[in-house]
């Protein structure tokens, strides 16, 4: 029988489609950290910051409103490449904040167990080149190094932080700034800024595979905007004046902004923080100089956007952004360290000890050591309450962009509840690779892998449905006696002193993302109901309660000073590490009590 040559054709053609779908190549992934940056810092976010690159890629694809991550760099960094509760992938805290009393159990170690596998190994497996450049911090020892989590190349800064400008450490736990290329220490170039180092790193990388056509998954966690807060002088007068209204008046335009935007609803609540200063109280050279600090912020924000352009015009002249998805968020919200008066003798004092200096001429420069102080966190975070370490909306509400070619985005904002351990699921379906290998599975030495809790994000980007979670799901949190219980649109959330209350309270996020309505009186059975699910998760999770008086910047300074002298500690040496620990303590976080 011979068909009609309109009908082979229909049949050929159909045919090739299948082909070329079937051939259809891998997308390159780039999974993009900042560090400590807030809710609203970026343009597309509702900042005044100059963001283009950003602004693009969310132009193009599709905004996240409602994403939370942990409030701390390291657990959110190990959640976000396993997929796994950080309760159970061993980093529950930062290594460096955990106290005695819970070290002594397996689950508390602050380093990547070796019951998880990350992205990058089940990426690599599936034949993904795997580069990974910029903050590591899960772990330093041979057999924690990126080199054997996955990442084929790798150069890693494995500490809490470190200099932009030079390899020094930014506060006294460290001898040094630990840096691995590699899984081998480096050293770095003369003419290191951090933001530019990264992407060309990353860059070299990638183009030392280019022939061979495979895929590429990169890991690209940034520094900025960390602490020490430095950018290239003309980054910063580019903001220079900007903020010369005070952190008030930004975190206002950040709302109506934000606002106008579609992140936030428009009637939107917001309070001010108790932990927010006068602005008006204070002399015309504080102001300049406060001013100053937030102008460095920012031109440290516009720096890293501008390296992530040069990435994207890198895969562009290679031919490679055409099949390229971006994801972009940050490892948790607005860092409020910093002492108010960063020129008093005290903080001058502490800070010539590690080589730094505040002067308002070189702030931001090398040599340079500034921060924000929580007045601008505040800001940074607008509408949302509190900031970095906190279990309010402000440490944990950060932003997050998916973009590419490769998407069918439906939609350019969802508001749609989304969580950390969602983002590895997330990128495991974009190259088609089953998670099945880390779900249940045996892994060395017969240990048992945790299983993948988070779900893919991809339904969102195509509207194939409105949320991910339904009204019954419920996801636990809790950092360093810190806490909070998502279910649908409601959250209860446990904040401790002295900045937060140490009382249970009960929010519609959705409704009120600035935390001003507190609900358990008014919808009791639902506050006990969240509370009873919330004790159901440290049980199952191992979640361990804090010692009592503990502070995690005191303990900090305690575990590091004391990892970093041992025994060589003599009477007088104790002295001065208690002296040194206070001062330092003092000048990271300075927060005033209510």
């Amino acid at each position: 029988m011979r068909l009609p040559t309109n009908q082979i054709a229909s049949l050929v053609t159909g045919l090739l489609c299948s082909s070329l779908a079937l051939a259809k190549p891998q997308p390159n992934i780039i999974l993009i950290l900042a560090d400590d940056l807030g809710f609203t810092d970026t343009a597309p976010y509702g900042s005044e910051i100059k963001t283009p690159t950003l602004s693009k890629l969310a132009n193009d694809g599709i905004r996240f409103t409602n994403y939370h991550t942990a409030a701390s760099c390291a657990p959110s960094r190990a959640m976000l490449l396993t997929g796994v509760d950080s309760h159970r992938n061993g980093v529950p805290n930062i290594p460096e904040a955990i106290p005695p009393e819970q070290k002594i159990h397996a689950n508390y170690q602050g380093t990547l167990g070796h019951n998880v596998v990350t992205v990058a190994t089940l990426l690599g497996n599936a034949g993904y080149h795997t580069y990974m450049a910029g903050k590591w911090h899960l772990g330093q020892t041979p057999e924690l190094l990126p080199g054997q989590r996955g990442f084929e190349r790798s150069v890693a800064m494995a500490d809490t932080g470190s200099d932009n400008w030079e390899q020094k450490p930014y506060i006294p736990i460290y001898e040094k700034a630990n840096w691995f290329e590699d899984d081998i220490e480096t050293n770095l170039p003369a003419d290191f800024y951090s933001s530019r180092f990264l992407v060309d790193k990353t860059i070299e990388y990638i183009d030392s595979n280019l022939a061979d056509a495979k895929p590429f998954f990169v890991y690209l966690p940034f520094q900025a905007v960390h602490i020490p807060v430095q950018a290239p002088q003309e980054f910063t007068d580019r903001y220079m004046g900007v903020y010369d209204q005070g952190w008030s008046e930004l975190r206002q335009q950040r709302r109506s902004k934000a606002i106008e935007l579609g992140i936030i609803g428009p009637d939107t609540p917001m309070q001010a923080m108790h932990t927010t200063d006068d602005w008006d109280s204070l002399s015309a050279d504080q102001r300049r100089y406060q001013s100053k600090r937030m102008a460095v912020y920012s031109g440290m924000v516009e720096a890293m956007d501008f390296h992530i352009g040069r990435l994207v015009e890198y895969l562009k002249t290679t031919q490679q952004l055409d099949n390229t998805i971006f994801i972009f968020t940050s490892d948790n919200g607005s860092e409020p360290g910093g002492d108010p008066d960063p020129e008093s003798a005290g903080v001058r004092f502490f800070l010539g000890l590690m080589d730094y200096d505040t002067d308002y001429d070189n702030l931001g420069l090398k040599g340079s050591w500034n921060s924000l102080g929580p007045s601008f966190a505040s800001a940074a975070a607008s509408p949302l309450a509190y900031y970095k370490f906190y279990a309010g909306e402000g440490g944990l509400r950060v932003p997050l962009i998916i973009s590419g070619e490769p998407l069918a985005v439906a939609k350019p904002i969802t508001n749609a509840f989304s969580y950390v351990t969602d983002i590895t699921p997330t990128i495991l379906e974009l190259a088609g690779v089953t998670a099945a290998s880390a779900n249940g599975a045996e892994a060395k030495d017969s240990v048992k892998l945790e299983s993948i809790i988070g779900r893919s994000l991809l339904p969102l980007v195509s509207a194939e449905k409105n949320r991910v979670y339904s009204s019954e799901d419920t996801i636990g949190y809790e950092i360093g006696g810190n806490a909070a219980l998502f279910q649908g649109d409601y959250k209860i959330t446990y904040n401790r002193g002295p900045v937060g209350d140490n009382q249970w309270r009960l929010f519609d996020i959705s409704q009120d993302p600035g935390e001003t309505n507190d609900l358990a009186t008014a919808m009791p059975d639902k506050f006990a109901a969240m509370q009873q699910h919330y004790e159901k998760y440290t049980q199952s999770n191992g979640v361990l309660p804090v010692p009592e008086g503990y502070d995690q910047i005191r303990q900090v300074f305690v575990n590091g000073m004391l990892q970093r002298f041992g025994t060589q500690l003599t009477i007088a040496g104790i002295v001065v590490f208690l002296l040194l620990a206070f001062g330092i303590t003092t000048l990271v976080r300075r927060i005033r009590k209510p």
